[in-house]
C-alpha cells in the first residue's frame, strides 16, 4: 500500500474514532467522574482510561481480521453482554453516588484514597477495559461500522501496514479527546466548590446506572 493510501486509512480512522469518542457514554462519564475526584495527576485520567480501552480494541481488531468474532452477531451473545454490562455499570454507578454523598462531608482527595470497594478501587486502565466491555454498543460499533471500514479498505493481516495505520488513527482520536477532557476538568477542579463536585459525581453515577439499565434491557426488545 502506498504512503498516500496509508495516510487516507489513518486519517479516516482518526475521524471515525472521534465520531464515537465525542458521543456521551459510560466511558466518558467514568472519566469525568474520576478526574473530578482525583488528586494531583487528574489530567492523566483520560489517557490511562484509554490505555485499557485501546488494549481491548487491539484484541477485538485482531479477532475481526481473523474472522473469529462472528458469535457476537448471535442474539444470545448480545443478551449476555447486555446483562453483564448492565450489572457492571450499575455497580460503578452506585459507587459514584455513594462517593457523592461522602464528598459533601469530607475532602474529595481523602475520599478517593479511603473509600472501600467501589469505583475508586478500580485502576483507570482496567476501568477503561471493563467499561468498554460492559457497553454492548461498543461491540455493535466494531462488528458493523468497524468491520465495514476494514472491508472497504481491505485491511487484513497480510496488509499489516494498513492495519497498523487504522489502529493508530483510531486510538489517537480516543487519546486526544480523553486527554483534553481530563486536562480541562483537572485544571478547573480547584475552583469547583465541594458541593458542586459532589453533585457532578452523583449525576455521573446516575447517568452510568441509566446507561446500564438501557443497555441491559435493549437486547430484549425489538428495534
Amino acid at each position: 500500500m502506498t504512503i498516500a493510501g496509508l495516510w487516507v486509512v489513518f486519517s479516516l480512522s482518526f475521524v471515525l474514532s472521534l465520531s464515537g469518542a465525542l458521543m456521551p457514554g459510560p466511558m466518558l462519564t467514568y472519566t469525568i467522574a474520576r478526574t473530578v475526584n482525583s488528586g494531583g495527576r487528574g489530567w492523566t485520567l483520560g489517557p490511562r482510561v484509554v490505555i485499557g480501552h485501546a488494549g481491548l480494541e487491539a484484541l477485538l481488531l485482531l479477532g475481526l481480521v481473523l474472522g473469529v468474532v462472528e458469535f457476537l452477531h448471535a442474539p444470545l451473545a448480545t443478551k449476555i453482554i447486555g446483562v453483564a454490562g448492565a450489572l457492571l455499570l450499575a455497580w460503578m454507578g452506585i459507587g459514584l453516588v455513594r462517593e457523592a454523598f461522602r464528598g459533601r462531608a469530607v475532602d474529595l482527595r481523602a475520599t478517593s484514597r479511603e473509600t472501600g470497594p467501589g469505583i475508586t478501587k478500580v485502576r483507570p486502565a482496567l476501568a477503561g477495559t471493563l467499561v468498554s466491555m460492559s457497553n454492548p454498543y461498543f461491540w455493535v460499533w466494531w462488528i458493523t461500522i468497524g468491520s465495514a471500514f476494514l472491508v472497504r479498505f481491505d485491511v487484513t493481516l497480510a496488509r499489516w501496514q494498513a492495519l497498523l495505520a487504522f489502529y493508530l488513527g483510531h486510538e489517537l482520536g480516543d487519546f486526544g479527546w480523553y486527554t483534553a477532557v481530563s486536562t480541562v476538568l483537572h485544571l478547573g477542579r480547584r475552583s469547583i466548590p465541594r458541593g458542586v463536585t459532589a453533585v457532578i459525581l452523583g449525576a455521573c453515577g446516575v447517568l452510568i446506572i441509566g446507561f446500564g439499565a438501557y443497555l441491559g434491557a435493549s437486547p430484549f426488545f425489538p428495534h
